[in-house]
């Protein structure tokens, strides 16, 4: 996340926090959690543990920890973690979540927030035990993955949310009504970039093994993963370049990016995808790539083709838009091109404005429609946790919305067009190479249920 995205947050955080308490002391009291926990009303403070706390995750906890407490604290890398160990002296501190999850029994929800590849094994872990959770983007590393958590996650009857924050967003409804009302009439073409990736990619695997940093549990950090050597260049900042641990450009900012598509133009599965890239290979995702995603026509939708750029890529500029206007903004956007014009936003659903300027000022805007989250994301997820409505960006959403992000890696991975039987999440037209991607072994000694 940049500096500009932490600020605008840090602000958000900030300005929601007098509204927050306000609404919790005016809602009624409640009865059983999805997740068994009775409370009396939202005010009631759930004991919130969280996994992967040196990153995004000391955000999450920052912001849920306003008003809960945060009981239990665990990562991989004690030198890593140590600040939000620091911050929280009252909550108890693990390296490894199996130990945490079995020895603490006070746990009402667990934040997830390590590199992609240990997000399935955690939450499930977690759900299984009835503790509602909220899982950094993309949901997963695999398809199968993304699939087998939104399965569980109505089997276990608990609160989820995926980190996407965006998704809470006011842009996101906006350009929702705006598409519903017919603005920029049928769209049948999207194009979504990011200036993605920051960190290096198209890697060859280290040759050098170095001694493990004492701080650092390295089998814990490779969990279900194939064994590797321990090398600086996986951990702590750029393992989401690596197949293995993450899931590139494409995994990292499309569950922001292509959400307000997935939602406006209620997307489902592809039925094909295709890419080009710069070279690939079969340790680290690639320095650029350019991913085209067919959907089917539905929900009295036109067919649309979804066209994503990134690694510095970018999409044809559109006439309509005024010399010296940016395209989206510095970590990406969006481009809807309808048969009446067309509706830009930038990263996050920000800003939305049809373009020109001038056909933006001329519309009339249709009333709100969609109901509004008016607190942060993570509070989103809390108050689900306390039995208000389903969190915005559940896993019955964001679930579908991961495997479309993660089906385009199978086509970056392959460089062949793929035919795509989402219902079954199998390729069908004979490249037996992309399903081995789909749901991958893990390491022995590890499993997802």
């Amino acid at each position: 996340m940049s500096e500009e995205s932490k600020m605008d947050r840090r602000v958000f955080v900030t300005t929601m926090a007098g509204g927050l308490l306000a609404a919790c002391t005016t809602l009624s009291k409640k009865g059983p959690l999805p997740g068994g926990k009775v409370v009396t009303s939202p005010n009631d403070r759930l004991n919130i543990a969280a996994v992967g706390i040196g990153g995004m995750g000391a955000h999450n906890v920052k912001v849920v920890g306003e008003s809960e407490n945060i009981v239990a604290l665990c990562d991989v890398d004690s030198k890593y973690a140590a600040k939000t160990f620091a911050k929280y002296p009252k909550a108890e501190k693990y390296q490894d979540y199996r130990v945490m999850l079995e020895k603490q029994k006070d746990i009402d929800a667990v934040i997830i927030a390590t590199p992609d590849h240990t997000h399935a094994i955690i939450a499930m872990a977690a759900m299984q035990l009835g503790k509602h959770v909220y899982v950094q983007k993309p949901l997963t590393r695999t398809v199968y993955e993304s699939r087998v958590l939104a399965e569980a996650a109505r089997k276990y009857k608990v609160a989820t949310q995926m980190g996407n924050q965006g998704r809470s967003g006011e842009g996101i409804r906006l350009i929702t009504e705006w598409i519903e009302d017919g603005a920029i009439g049928e769209v049948r073409e999207v194009y979504t970039w990011t200036n993605r990736p920051i960190w290096p990619q198209g890697l060859k695997r280290p040759r050098k093994t170095p001694r493990v940093p004492r701080h650092l549990d390295w089998d814990l950090f490779l969990g279900p993963a194939p064994y590797r050597p321990y090398h600086p260049e996986y951990h702590p900042w750029n393992w989401r370049a690596w197949w293995d641990f993450g899931t590139g450009a494409l995994g990292d900012m499309a569950c922001h990016i292509i959400d307000p598509v997935f939602m406006a133009l209620k997307l489902g599965y592809p039925t094909k995808v295709e890419a080009s890239s710069t070279p690939v290979n079969n340790e680290s995702a690639p320095h650029a790539s350019i991913v085209r995603y067919t959907f089917p026509a539905r929900e009295g939708k036109p067919p649309v083709r979804l066209t994503w750029w990134d690694g510095g890529m970018m999409p044809p500029r559109p006439e309509e838009l005024e010399p010296g206007r940016r395209m989206g903004d510095e970590s990406g956007g969006v481009l809807f091109i309808g048969s009446k014009g067309k509706l830009m936003c930038g990263c996050y659903a920000k800003n939305p404005r049809l373009i020109s300027e001038a056909k933006m000022k001329a519309y009339k805007r249709p009333a709100k429609t969609i109901p509004r989250v008016e607190v942060p994301h993570e509070m989103d997820w809390v108050l689900a946790c306390k039995g208000e409505r389903p969190a915005c960006s559940d896993f019955d959403y964001s679930g579908p919305l991961s495997e479309v992000v993660l089906m385009g890696n199978l086509a970056i991975r392959t460089g062949k067009q793929l035919e795509w039987d989402g219902e079954n999440m199998k390729v069908t037209n004979n490249v037996p190479e992309a399903n081995q991607y789909v749901n991958p072994p893990y390491r022995e000694g590890w499993k997802l249920k």
